[in-house]
């Protein structure tokens, strides 16, 4: 376990055990290929299962009593689309790959090519380390190091929970290094429309303010929602092209928000956030070439695109301080 691993548990950690996720701990030991989405953490609770993957500690399945709530990917190929991928130290896209830090100009490399922008942070392809494995829960850590265009150190944490409720992420980030880092997170599951075309399903979203963005999906204002944008209700899906953001969540009784893909099986596949996040957005995957209208992402963040430069709910991440989110999922 790493010196600065910081979260406290109420029992010791169980032992990670080689023989649970078919490749070595200690790949030395073993010849085995691994898997291009890494070694596979397998979690469950009564009817509810989860594999978190040891590449990008994203969620490659999630299911209820067998039936899809994000829609899966295969063990042997890295995530298509982002599925259930953490989005660290930037949700979202980020203008040009660059931004300005403490009067310094910075650039990371451009992964959106067509928009020029840089998609989605930096932790999506690494491996993370498991330093907690239990039956229905796994943790997760990740020390992101300086590099070209970041010249900051983070050390993160997943951890991932399946019980009777659902699947519930807490995610820490931890600045260990000297100068404060611009920072935000999110996450980008996409919801399993269980096998029906998208356009039979509906959709509702709990968020009163719908961000405007330019040709390159940049946002430039907001606006209260109207149209196809309010979502406060249950709507439709067919012909419903979304790739948009949303801020100003609603919250329920328990302080939750919302998203929800209803199915026509009479199955609503959810994704809830609590109070440390403030944003939603949401992809039907219209324009996404091969995966067209798919599944439904509903995407929990901190801040919006372009974050870096625009300073909307950018959090400055001294050093030795540390930020929290919490959000899951679960099948009504």
């Amino acid at each position: 376990m790493l010196s600065y691993f910081w979260f406290s548990y109420a029992t010791s950690p169980a032992p990670i055990r080689r023989a649970d996720y078919g490749v070595s701990v200690n790949t030395a030991e073993s010849s085995a290929v691994p898997a291009p989405s890494g070694r596979q953490f397998r979690i469950s609770s009564g009817e509810h299962r989860a594999t978190i993957t040891e590449v990008g500690a994203m969620v490659r399945e999630y299911t209820v009593a067998g039936r899809d709530v994000f829609v899966p990917f295969a063990e042997n190929e890295p995530a298509p689309v982002f599925n259930a991928a953490v989005l660290q130290p930037w949700p979202n896209r980020l203008r040009d790959g660059a931004y300005t830090a403490d009067g310094v100009r910075h650039q990371v490399a451009v992964s959106e090519p067509d928009r020029d922008t840089a998609l989605h942070g930096l932790v999506c392809w690494y491996r993370w380390t498991p330093v907690d494995v239990a039956d229905d829960a796994v943790t997760l850590e990740l020390a992101l190091p300086a590099q070209k265009g970041w010249p900051f150190q983070l050390v993160l944490q997943a951890r991932y929970t399946v019980s009777d409720d659902g699947l519930e992420v807490v995610v820490r980030a931890r600045n260990v290094g000297t100068g404060t880092a611009p920072y935000g997170v999110g996450f980008h599951p996409w919801l399993s429309t269980g096998g029906t075309p998208l356009d039979e399903c509906t959709v509702s979203l709990d968020a009163t303010t719908h961000v405007t963005v330019d040709d390159r999906l940049l946002p430039t204002g907001t606006e209260p929602v109207a149209g196809p944008y309010d979502l406060r209700a249950t709507r439709s899906l067919a012909g419903l092209d979304l790739d948009d953001a949303w801020v100003d969540a609603t919250r329920d009784d328990s302080g939750l928000s919302w998203a929800r893909l209803g199915r026509p099986d009479g199955t609503t596949a959810a994704i809830w956030m609590d109070g440390s996040m403030d944003c939603w957005q949401v992809c039907s995957a219209d324009h996404i070439d091969g995966y067209e209208r798919f599944g439904l992402a509903a995407e929990p963040m901190s801040c919006v695109a372009d974050a870096f430069n625009t300073g909307e709910r950018l959090v400055r991440l001294a050093p030795g301080d540390e930020h929290v989110v919490r959000w899951g999922a679960t099948l009504l």
